[in-house]
């Protein structure tokens, strides 16, 4: 029987390597953690979430929630995982990290059908029908110089920044409130308030904070959606008035009035003893985030248990090497998916390696492989990040990816509703085509 390898466990990895192994195919799932780490990993766990624990918002009128949704046709573990270990967080999906984690690894390496090797591959494995790298943005120094030979392309690369993570038991719960912006939700979020003048004094000592130097050979492209707090704040003073401390559609109960800024707090586990800081990813320095990060007042005393970080994220440069069905344009039997392709986000690291694994088996099953419709959104996302470019961004999932809706509406909520129910029945017919 013909066998597959799909080097990575990530979310793009465990995808593909499950949806082939429940078609009935052979897999060796190659994963080289925890014998050997990244820079932002800290467990063996396959699917581990380093950067937030939120895959983004549910509602399908949002490009995550829309993808999810899609995902969810096509039969997603990590959907389904998701929302088994979920906790509250307003409109997002959020999720227990470990137990999530924990959930996909053990059901992985109990499938008849998956084999799991624990070793770090620095080579195009021989020997299989098919190859997916799902190595995603960490990949190891050693492999990205292999992929780099097979693509022969250079590599592009960002940073990515991630957010301190406070023990609950530490915050003081009297300087700021529960609430959603809105009321929107369940008052999942605990906003810590900041007068004009807290404000001034943070934002003074932020963009003064001492950094993580970076290499001398290297150089800072920071992806938009996810720009260190401090990047921000150096663009101007009301920056984080627009960005992660706006305190538009919030109301503090105690006074009634709309705070001058706040800082978001979101769970991080169903206990609520972790909460992370939403939006403020950095490159400060440990002492200086502690320092920094303690002069918003409810955080005065807090202990960080994880503080943010920096490291490199590297991605291929997809449309001159990949096919919108994510195989290799020079060797077809390789197909690439996650955050190396280029898209950014849980989902849609995860939503390719579905497609990874779709192709994979209508290959092994001598048939054509597949490109979801241009109106969903996994199609969107796939056909921007292979279609000709002079350079390739990475790209979250959003709803300029998809072609205008069939009518025209001047409402926005209701435009995006609508290319939302083409985009889900779009996605219906191919769940139901590719097994065709």
């Amino acid at each position: 029987m013909k066998k597959v390898a799909v080097i990575g466990a990530g979310l793009a990895g465990s995808e593909a390597a499950y949806k082939i192994a429940e078609e009935g195919f052979k897999v060796d799932l190659y994963e080289m953690r925890p014998k050997k780490t990244t820079p932002a990993h800290r467990t063996g766990l396959f699917a581990e979430l380093v950067c937030s624990n939120s895959l983004g918002g549910k509602d399908i009128t949002t490009g995550a929630g829309l993808l999810k949704e899609e995902m969810k046709l096509l039969g997603s573990v990590v959907v389904e995982t998701a929302e088994e270990f979920s906790v509250p967080a307003g409109g997002a999906l959020a999720v227990d990290r470990e137990k999530f984690s924990r959930q996909i690894t053990e059901k992985l390496e109990k499938h008849p059908n998956i084999n799991v090797i624990r070793k770090e591959i620095t080579e195009i494995p021989e020997g299989y029908s098919h190859v997916v790298i799902a190595t995603g943005p960490l990949t190891s120094e050693e492999f990205s110089k292999e992929i780099q030979k097979l693509t022969g392309e250079e590599y592009l690369y960002f940073y990515d920044a991630i957010a301190p993570t406070v023990d609950a038991e530490t915050v003081d719960f009297s300087k700021g409130f529960w609430g959603d912006r809105y009321g929107r939700g369940e008052g999942d979020y605990f906003n810590c308030v900041l007068t004009e003048e807290e404000y001034e004094e943070f934002y003074r000592q932020l963009v003064s904070g001492e950094q993580v130097p970076l290499k001398d050979f290297e150089r800072a492209v920071f992806f938009e959606g996810c720009l260190p707090v401090e990047e921000m704040a150096r663009r101007g003073k009301q920056t984080l008035l627009f960005g992660p401390m706006k305190p538009v559609g919030l109301v503090d109960p105690k006074t009634g009035k709309q705070p001058f800024a706040v800082v978001q707090l979101r769970k991080e586990n169903r206990e609520g003893t972790l909460l992370s800081m939403v939006g403020f990813q950095t490159k400060l320095k440990y002492p200086e985030q502690k320092r920094i990060f303690r002069l918003i007042p409810a955080l005065k005393d807090a202990t960080f248990v994880r503080l943010g970080s920096i490291h490199r994220n590297t991605f291929i440069q997809s449309q001159k090497v990949l096919q919108p069905t994510l195989q290799m344009k020079k060797h077809p039997h390789i197909l690439f998916a996650g955050q190396i392709t280029g898209v950014e986000g849980y989902a849609a690291s995860a939503a390719t390696g579905i497609l990874a694994g779709i192709n994979v088996v209508r290959m092994l099953k001598g048939k054509e492989p597949l490109v979801p419709p241009e109106t969903t959104m996994l199609g969107g996302l796939v056909r921007y990040i292979t279609e000709p470019k002079k350079e390739l961004q990475p790209m979250n999932p959003n709803f300029a990816l998809l072609p205008p809706a069939d009518k025209k509406v001047k409402d926005k909520k209701k435009r995006k509703l609508l290319k939302a129910q083409r985009a889900l029945k779009g996605m219906e017919r191919f769940a139901l085509e590719w097994r065709r």
